[in-house]
């Protein structure tokens, strides 16, 4: 296996696809936080990097099959699965995740007012932020770079670059209100859905920038 303490965590997840799912499992940022190495985003998290570089291996050895590797899909085929993948499904998943943490806030809010109170909030500015950018990218950045543009679409990409790094202090907060998402033993079922729900959004939404950060922006950039 060719990865080692020194390599970019970013680099990792676009070689070796499976190993995100040992990013994800001990927090180790590998969208916007891909230009750091692996020892470093480790240390940060106090986890062993060897023990990472371990789990990494097993996922990798353990795979059914292929994963597809982006950086090396036609630029088009890139874009199609953002769009698949992630995009689409933002459109049904957003109001489904507002719509149970407004009945959670209004059910249970008086139990930790302060608490319920940011996560609401904190909630709606994820879905708004979503909502505001990906119409930026389907519009502007993705057709220039599908007409071969991409050279000059430097500007629009620092500007979604910096919306990701937005978005990501949003997720940090969810997970920080949530305890990690922790179920609480005393919550309903909607409370339990919401917990999954938003972590189901991290791990998308994590996947989903590491895509453009990481892989079309810099393949974008030299077109």
């Amino acid at each position: 296996m060719s990865i080692t303490a020194e390599s970019t965590v970013g680099t990792v997840a676009t070689e070796h696809p499976l190993a995100t799912r040992v990013f994800a499992r001990h927090g180790i940022d590998f969208c916007c936080g891909g230009g750091q190495p692996l020892a470093a985003a480790c240390e940060a998290r106090g986890v062993d990097v060897e023990r990472v570089l371990g789990e990494i291996e097993e996922e990798i050895a353990g795979r059914d099959s292929e994963e597809t590797r982006w950086d090396e899909e036609p630029l088009d085929a890139l874009i199609d699965h953002i769009l698949a993948a992630y995009h689409r499904p933002l459109d049904e998943e957003l109001p489904r995740i507002e719509e149970m943490a407004r009945k959670v806030h209004g059910v249970h809010g008086e139990k930790d007012r302060a608490r319920f109170d940011a996560l609401l909030e904190t909630v709606l500015a994820v879905k708004s932020d979503i909502e505001q950018h990906m119409p930026k990218e389907e519009m502007i950045l993705f057709p220039m770079i599908r007409a071969g543009q991409g050279g000059n679409a430097t500007g629009p990409m620092h500007v979604m670059e910096m919306e990701h790094d937005t978005l990501a202090g949003l997720l940090r907060k969810l997970r920080s209100l949530t305890n990690g998402y922790v179920v609480p033993q005393e919550a309903c079922n909607t409370w339990r859905a919401l917990w999954v729900a938003l972590e189901d959004l991290e791990r998308s939404l994590h996947e989903h920038i590491h895509l453009e950060n990481n892989i079309l922006h810099p393949r974008a950039r030299r077109q």
